[in-house]
């Protein structure tokens, strides 16, 4: 098994679709981080992308004690406003990714067997079907209160 860690942290997304790449963003920003930082060894971070998620949240595995899922979440917030949601705050069909696969009930699945949160950002500007690349500002400056509250989770 490949996603083998305490804590899981993903960043689900298309980095094709504007803000869409907030999720990979976050986990390319807190790798560099963790250069400087080195995260305790018992969490990986994985870019999930968008045809990630369905593979990560449909495969538990027995060492996973908390996942955590970044990404863009629709909610009534300015846009780059950053909130962790459990996953009972997020109903049933509501939470799908760009391409409109439900990955919720997966998340509500898999937290049966360990602690799933989502650290999740209100984006400003999701360009799909048309390509766009790079975060809107507002959500770009999201990225640092992003992994300030993953490292808060991480550290408990």
């Amino acid at each position: 098994m490949p996603y083998s860690a305490e804590i899981i942290v993903v960043g689900c997304g298309n980095i094709l679709f504007a803000d869409d790449g907030f999720g990979p963003e976050v986990i390319k920003a807190l790798g560099e981080y963790s250069k400087e930082n080195p995260l305790p060894d018992n969490v990986m971070l994985i870019d999930a992308g968008t045809g990630g998620p369905h593979f990560v949240f449909s495969l538990p595995h027995e060492e996973w004690k908390k996942m955590i899922v970044v990404d863009v979440v629709q909610f009534d917030a300015e846009p780059g406003t950053v909130r962790k949601f459990s996953v009972d705050e997020i109903p049933k069909g509501s939470y799908e990714n760009v391409h409109s696969w439900p990955v919720n009930q997966p998340l509500h699945d898999l937290a049966d067997v360990c602690e799933v949160m989502v650290i999740g950002c209100k984006p400003e500007h999701i360009s799909a079907p048309d390509v766009e690349m790079g975060l809107s500002k507002s959500v770009e400056d999201a990225i640092p209160k992003a992994i300030e509250m993953i490292l808060k989770e991480i550290r408990g």
